[in-house]
Parts: C-alpha cells; sequence; structure tokens
C-alpha cells in the first residue's frame, strides 16, 4: 500500500508566490511613494522655469491685429494666466489630483490628457522596439568582441561601436532620411502610416506601421547600441578574468557554457540596472527622430508645446515624461532580481 504525499502547505508553489512576498511588495509601495513625490517637486520646479522664461502663449496674439482685446482679455481669464503662478499651479494640480485632468492646451483647444493618449503609445511603440533590437544586436556582439579580444573581428567591432557614439543622433537621422530618399517607395520617407492604412486588413495595418517604423527605429538604436556592446564587452572581460571561470573551465564544461551559462549571468547585471535610464534616455532623444520622420509622438508634441509656450502641456508632458523614467527605473530593478534571485532589493541603489 502506498502513500500519497502531500505538498507542504506553507512552499510556495510556483514563482508568482515567490514574488508576492513582503520584501518585493513593500518595495514596490516604497519606490511608488517615492515616485510620487519626486513627480511632485519636478513639476513644481517645471512650473516655476517656465514661469520665469519671458512671455506667455498669449504674447503671440497680442501681436495679431486681428484678434481683439476683449479676446485676449477673455483667454487670460479663461487659462487663469491673470493669477500669480503659485495659485496657477495649485489648480492645476487639484485637476490633475481629484480629475485627473492635465488642463486644456492652449494651442490645439483640447484637453492636454486626449493629446498624450493619442502621442504616447507612438513613442513608446518606437522605444520599446529600439530597446528590443538593440540588445538584441549588442549584446551578442559585445560577447563575441569579448570572447575574440584582440583579434581582427575585435578590431572591427570597437571600430564600429566608436563610430556609433561619435555620430550624433541628428547626424544620423538625417543620413537614414537621405538614403530613405534615393530608395522610395523600398523605405517610407515619414510618418506612422500609409495613406490607405484605414483600407488595410488588422495584419496589413501591422506591417504597415512595423513598415514605417523601420527608420527611425534604426535612428535611436545606433547609439545605444554602441554604448551598449562597449559596455558587455568590458563586462565579459571582467568576468571572464575571474575564478569561478577558470574552475568552470577546469572541470571540463564546454565553452558555450562557461560563456553564456557562468559568464554572462553575472556580466548582464550591471546592463539590467541601466535598463530605465536607457528607456529614459531614449523617450528624451526620441524627438529627434520623430522630428526628422514625422513620427507623431510625445517628443515633437513636446517640442511644439515649449516653442509655443503651451504652458499646461508642457506640464503635462514633463509629468509623464518623468512618470515613465520612474516606470522604466522600477522596472529594471524588479528585472534585475528576477534574473539574480540572490539581490535583495533593499540593497539596489
Amino acid at each position: 500500500m502506498t502513500q500519497t504525499l502531500s505538498p507542504e502547505p506553507n512552499k510556495p508553489s510556483n514563482k508568482l508566490e515567490n514574488w508576492l512576498d513582503a520584501e518585493n511588495i513593500v518595495y514596490v509601495v516604497k519606490r511608488i511613494l517615492q515616485g510620487l513625490l519626486t513627480i511632485l517637486l519636478a513639476s513644481i520646479l517645471s512650473f516655476i522655469i517656465i514661469q520665469l522664461a519671458p512671455g506667455d502663449y498669449l504674447d503671440t496674439l497680442k501681436q495679431n491685429p486681428k484678434i481683439a482685446e476683449e479676446t485676449i482679455k477673455q483667454l487670460t481669464n479663461q487659462f487663469g494666466l491673470d493669477k500669480p503662478w503659485y495659485v496657477q499651479y495649485w489648480r492645476w494640480f487639484v485637476q490633475v489630483v481629484t480629475q485627473l485632468d492635465f488642463g486644456t492646451s492652449f494651442v490645439y483647444n483640447r484637453s492636454v490628457a486626449s493629446l498624450l493618449g493619442e502621442r504616447i503609445p507612438a513613442t513608446l511603440l518606437l522605444a520599446i522596439s529600439s530597446i528590443i533590437i538593440t540588445w538584441l544586436i549588442a549584446i551578442p556582439l559585445g560577447i563575441l568582441s569579448a570572447v575574440k579580444q584582440s583579434s581582427w573581428t575585435d578590431k572591427i567591432l570597437r571600430v564600429v561601436s566608436y563610430l556609433g557614439q561619435g555620430f550624433p543622433s541628428f547626424i544620423t537621422a538625417l543620413v537614414l532620411l537621405i538614403i530613405a530618399q534615393y530608395l522610395s517607395p523600398l523605405l517610407p520617407v515619414g510618418n506612422m502610416t500609409s495613406l490607405n492604412h484605414t483600407e488595410l486588413s488588422p495584419i496589413g495595418k501591422i506591417l504597415d506601421i512595423a513598415w514605417h517604423m523601420i527608420l527611425p527605429t534604426i535612428a535611436l538604436s545606433i547609439t545605444s547600441f554602441a554604448g551598449l556592446m562597449r559596455l558587455m564587452r568590458g563586462q565579459m572581460l571582467d568576468v571572464m578574468r575571474q575564478d569561478y571561470i577558470q574552475t568552470a573551465r577546469a572541470k571540463g564544461l564546454p565553452e558555450y557554457k562557461v560563456i553564456y551559462v557562468h559568464g554572462l549571468r553575472n556580466a548582464i547585471n550591471p546592463l539590467i540596472t541601466l535598463l530605465g535610464f536607457e528607456f529614459a534616455s531614449l523617450l528624451g532623444g526620441s524627438f529627434i527622430a520623430e522630428f526628422f520622420f514625422n513620427w507623431p509622438g510625445l517628443g515633437r508634441l513636446i517640442l511644439q508645446a515649449v516653442t509655443a509656450q503651451d504652458l499646461y502641456l508642457v506640464m503635462g508632458s514633463l509629468t509623464m515624461g518623468a512618470t515613465m523614467l520612474i516606470v522604466g527605473n522600477l522596472l529594471a530593478d524588479l528585472l534585475l532580481k528576477a534574473v539574480d534571485p540572490r539581490i535583495k532589493l533593499e540593497n539596489i541603489k
């Protein structure tokens, strides 16, 4: 007669339960609270800096003789520009907290939330695709360069990384734009979709957007790829000199296991910690690619808002940018914990 042993009641049955322990929950809540405080302080500082800039949006309208003075006064009162800056900020802050209302855009005469809702997905799509492509190319090439140290392969890859980092983003975008014009209609020159996008099938629409993403994604990826490849090479060279790597080789393990199981697992950790900052830098630098390739993203919107001194649109855009930075850093920390369970979240700075 056999007995069936039941699992221990207190033993986690899957990885999800391991994530829902007290340490992880407390860490996430703590980071969210810190993030909210950071957003609050950043919004106050941004509002003060915007107010210190000479003039405002209505100055342009005042120079137009066709606009009556009564209209100017009405708009001044409507947008609250006749109040002190701290009153304007308090009203905006209360709207955001209680109604998630970022105000009305001066230029577009639409709610800022609706404008952000239209533009953020396009920017996120570009940034995430750029990160994926960058990592898929830079990590293997960085490993190859480290394994083939001082060989011709290593020298060529190092030259490529130097060239990639040395090219400014706007020069890269301009060169790609010129190439696209010569290869037209093989590659689209601009916009996010084709003129007949609405007539395409669901799969056709996805492929159409992916086709238009090629050039702006490459423009965003080149500089990031070069820096990440050099960092991966440096980390792998440092790890491959460690004693436990030599021990693994002495035990007769295959070289690919030494490199990808023992070496890569430890070399990748510093790169994961930079993932959040890389995500934020792509969001901040995306306006160059969006400008050159007419991509309807958040970067172009912020640039237009700053130029036109569209107060509430600038504030809404900066708030969303800060939120994405905080979320990106939090996800990077959690991913680092998932890759290496030995790491304590409370020790991550």
